[in-house]
Parts: structure tokens; sequence; C-alpha cells
């Protein structure tokens, strides 16, 4: 079972617990966690999980597969993640193109070379995944403020061509952070709305959206911390025009408002759901 396109999630926090159970119905589509944290918990944590779980549709975002690292995948762990997934009926199970893993966890998401030698690397580690799960995953374009410098006599590779490769080598989907769009063209000088229309439509599942914090002109820090901006807002309404509307999902990972605040922000998105499947032009938002 799948999420219908039209749908607006939201991120579960255990900071939130309380106020998600008792939101009324309706008042969002889905909630997403990272089952990385939640395997293995039980008591009242893992209670409430099952409890909301048993309500609403549930989508899992992954932390540390390391899709890009070098260390073998964690068998055990995929197994303990097939399980978690299949219990809980969950509709979306995705993880970042990233590498996090180097001898050991480093607690980060770290970019990926842009090269073809990554791309046959990552898409195996992909294919290896989606095999032990027995799904197929989708992948997020992650947030990057260093570049790799390309290896001498490799071909130059842009992130849209990276991400476009490793989605057709490794037979996935795409989940495609708009916020991360946003951050990596102010932070790397590229054309956000140019590397929206590169992206291949037929394979976005779904989207995320968050906010950021304004270092500088020329910086954004993806924070997960703060509402999403204005221009965030814009670039998701040109995605649902040029790719259409997905199942959406709004982070925010803390500085958390009352659950009200957020809703607001769900409801923004189905606003933006409803005007792009109606072809009404919405103009500039801000926010």
């Amino acid at each position: 079972m799948t999420l219908p396109d039209a749908s607006a999630g939201l991120g579960l926090r255990r900071a939130m617990l309380d106020e998600l159970r008792a939101a009324p119905a309706g008042a969002f589509d889905f909630l997403e966690c990272a089952p990385d944290n939640w395997i293995g918990v039980g008591g009242r944590l893992g209670e409430a999980l099952d409890e909301l779980s048993d309500r609403h549709p549930l989508t899992c975002h992954g932390l540390s597969l390391s899709l890009g690292g070098t260390d073998p995948l964690d068998d055990v762990f995929l197994g303990r993640t097939r399980r978690f997934l299949d219990r809980h009926r969950v509709r979306l199970y995705s993880e970042h193109l990233s590498c996090c893993t180097d001898d050991g966890h480093l607690y980060d998401l770290m970019p990926i070379p842009f090269t073809d030698e990554a791309v046959a690397h990552v898409a195996a580690r992909i294919r290896q995944v989606q095999d032990a799960l027995g799904r197929r995953v989708a992948v997020e374009n992650v947030s990057y403020y260093a570049a790799h410098p390309q290896p001498a006599g490799t071909q130059a590779m842009d992130e849209a061509t990276f991400v476009a490769a490793v989605l057709a080598e490794a037979g996935c989907d795409l989940l495609l952070d708009v916020n991360n769009v946003y951050v990596n063209a102010v932070n790397h000088g590229y054309d956000p709305h140019a590397f929206l229309a590169r992206m291949p439509g037929d394979r976005i599942a779904s989207y995320h959206v968050a906010g950021h914090y304004d270092e500088a002109v020329d910086l954004k820090v993806d924070t997960h911390g703060a509402p999403v901006k204005g221009d965030v807002w814009d670039l998701l309404a040109e995605a649902y025009r040029l790719h259409g509307v997905r199942p959406t999902l709004l982070e925010r990972d803390f500085n958390l408002p009352p659950l009200a605040v957020l809703l607001e922000e769900v409801e923004r998105i189905r606003q933006l759901q409803q005007a792009a499947a109606s072809g009404v032009a919405t103009g500039r938002l801000h926010g």
C-alpha cells in the first residue's frame, strides 16, 4: 500500500509524542520516523509508537546505512530494519545518499564523490539494501558544505548528473529534499531551478521540506530547526509543477514549537498541493 500523492506528513519526534497522540483526526496525513532510533525500543515509548502507527500511515527515513561508505553493510541491522518496517506496515523507506561511517559511525552525513566509480559502488549497495529489505527504497539528495575534489583522470560530474546516474544504476527512487536543493544551490553557486528541472520526475517518490539557518548571504546551514523559508516554499511549488504532487514531509528536529504551529506548515503543504493539482498559479510565498 502506498500513500496518496496529495498527502502531507510530519516527522515523529519523541518530544512530540503526547501532542501527536492527542492530535485531531486529519491534522496530518502520515508520520515519519527514523527506525534507527526506534528499533528495540519498548515500554511507554514503544507503546506510543505502536499506537501512532496503528492510527496513522508511517514512513521511515534511515540514518545509518552509510550507502556511500566502504564498511560492509550491517546485515543484522538490515534484518532488524526489515522486521520493523513489516511490523509497522511502513509505506516508504528512504535513506541518505551519503556516507556516515569510517571504521565506526561519524554521526554526520558526509558527501560522496561525484564519479562513475562512486555511482557503481553506491548503486551496488542500494541494490543490496533493497534485496535485504524486500522492497524498493528511495534515496535522498543531501546537503553538503565541501565538495570532493575531482580525481585526476576522471570525467567531471555535477550533483544532478550523479543523483540521476545512481537512481538509474540502482533501480531505486528519489526522495527529493527541496530545502537541500536550495541550501546547496546557494552554498555552491548553482541554479536551484535548473537542478530541479534535471531531476527524473518519474523516480520521485516523495519530497521533504525543512527550515535552514542563514549564516551569510552565500552560506546556508541545513538545521531542521526553524520554519520553512519563503524561497523553499516557492521551490516546492515549482517541484510540484515540474514533476507532480507527491507525499511531502515537514521535517523539524529541534527548537520544536507547539504542534499547532507545525500544523500550519503542514497546511501550507496541502495548499500548494491543491494549487498544483488544480493548475492555479500561487504567486510568491513568504514565510
